[in-house]
């Protein structure tokens, strides 16, 4: 695929995704299954993979989905909370701690199995729960 092919079909799906993320994130009404959807982001991700010169701040390649939701009070995480988002390799478990060595060379990280659903953070002070909060975009809950 050329250049130009490649950044149109980027745009599509970029739309696409950002549609699907809408209806699963913030409005609790999934259109397509989770592996369509996988399926579509692994497309992206290879074309960028291709084209990195496309790759823009705002492709869902480079966020976390969904949105603060209104009516919850807001916090900053302190260490912002990463996601797999999808591996299905262990080369691509390799590169993501690769990137997050790379951003964070002392990080240590907690790898559970994915149950799928809402992802929270827990915080505890002296053994004394203090707060819960969900993900958010990673930085902001």
């Amino acid at each position: 695929m050329d250049k130009h092919l490649a950044n149109k079909r980027i745009e599509e799906l970029r739309g696409i995704l950002e549609y699907h993320a809408k209806k699963y994130y913030d409005d609790d009404e999934p259109e397509i299954s989770d592996f369509e959807y996988d399926m579509l982001m692994n497309e992206l991700k290879n074309l960028e993979k291709e084209y990195p010169d496309l790759v823009t701040k705002d492709s869902m390649t480079q966020k976390v989905g969904g949105h603060v939701k209104e009516g919850f009070s807001q916090i900053t995480h302190e260490v912002p909370l990463q996601s797999l988002q999808d591996v299905f390799s262990i080369e691509e478990l390799m590169e993501f701690d690769k990137r997050v060595k790379k951003q964070y060379p002392k990080l240590n990280y907690v790898v559970e199995t994915k149950i799928d659903g809402l992802s929270v953070a827990l915080e505890y002070v002296n053994g004394e729960f203090v707060r819960g909060a969900t993900r958010g975009n990673g930085l902001i809950r």
